[in-house]
């Protein structure tokens, strides 16, 4: 057998002797994350599983739900509302300080092709919400809460009651808005970016207020290498890029 046949045939054998070992380190991580991340993760965790072989059982919910998980179940790693490590409970779960992943903004879309009202001051978007005869909305989040803190600040809390529509999960405000089932949608402006509604415009000056997504290793982890690798991930330039097509700010 002539050289270059023999280091072809150490090379397959190397390969071949790698694979047991590349298989065996693979992993099922259990992620729980933001509903709000949904679009972003679920483009992203493909892209991990093909690179590294581990898989991701990814549970998108809202803040209370992430709270209850964290503290009642095991899992692998975060990618989470910085409200759920407010909660002392939850926060114990974590193995260290979580690290910030994405931001994002709030803002108010509409029926895409609708006329687009005018958000611009904190008056007329007071006035626009006033007017709308429906507001999709999802309060049962940490985006939710702050969504109905600001129309507290704008004086107009009870005075729309009646008309906002609770929907069940963020995804559903834009579907809702784009069914024509509400006038307007309220909420992070990343699931504002969804098919047949357009952005009329982001909360103006000091309304306006950033969701901080932080992500962590659980201190129970089954594999905490594999869990920090992906959160390593989620700040490449490949992530950072998919985030900002989605409409979310990295960092």
């Amino acid at each position: 057998m002539d050289k270059p046949s023999i280091a072809a045939t150490l090379l397959g054998l190397a390969i071949a002797a790698m694979a047991p070992v590349a298989a065996v380190r693979a992993s099922e991580l259990k992620v729980l994350a933001g509903g709000s991340m949904t679009a972003s993760l679920k483009e992203l965790g493909p892209r991990f599983e093909k690179a590294t072989g581990h898989k991701l059982d990814v549970t998108f919910a809202a803040t209370p739900e992430l709270i209850k998980m964290a503290t009642s179940g095991p899992f692998d790693l975060g990618v989470v509302p910085v409200d759920v490590v407010k909660n002392d409970g939850a926060r114990a779960k974590f193995a260290g300080a979580t690290e910030n992943i994405a931001r994002v903004g709030y803002g108010v879309a509409v029926k895409a092709g609708s006329p687009k009202p005018d958000v611009s001051t904190p008056e007329s978007l007071k006035a626009t919400l006033l007017k709308a005869q429906s507001i999709a909305v999802f309060p049962s989040s940490a985006a939710g809460a702050y969504v109905q803190k600001t129309f507290e600040r704008l004086g107009i809390a009870e005075q729309i009651k009646d008309k906002s529509k609770v929907q069940a999960a963020p995804g559903a405000i834009p579907q809702a808005v784009a069914k024509g089932e509400a006038e307007l949608g309220v909420f992070l402006t990343n699931v504002l970016l969804a098919p047949g509604v357009e952005l009329a415009g982001p909360f103006p000056g000091d309304l306006q207020n950033e969701l901080v997504f932080v992500g962590g290793v659980a201190a129970d982890s089954k594999d905490a290498s594999a869990a920090k690798a992906f959160l390593d991930y989620l700040k490449t330039p490949e992530a950072t890029a998919v985030f900002k097509a989605k409409g979310v700010t990295p960092g």
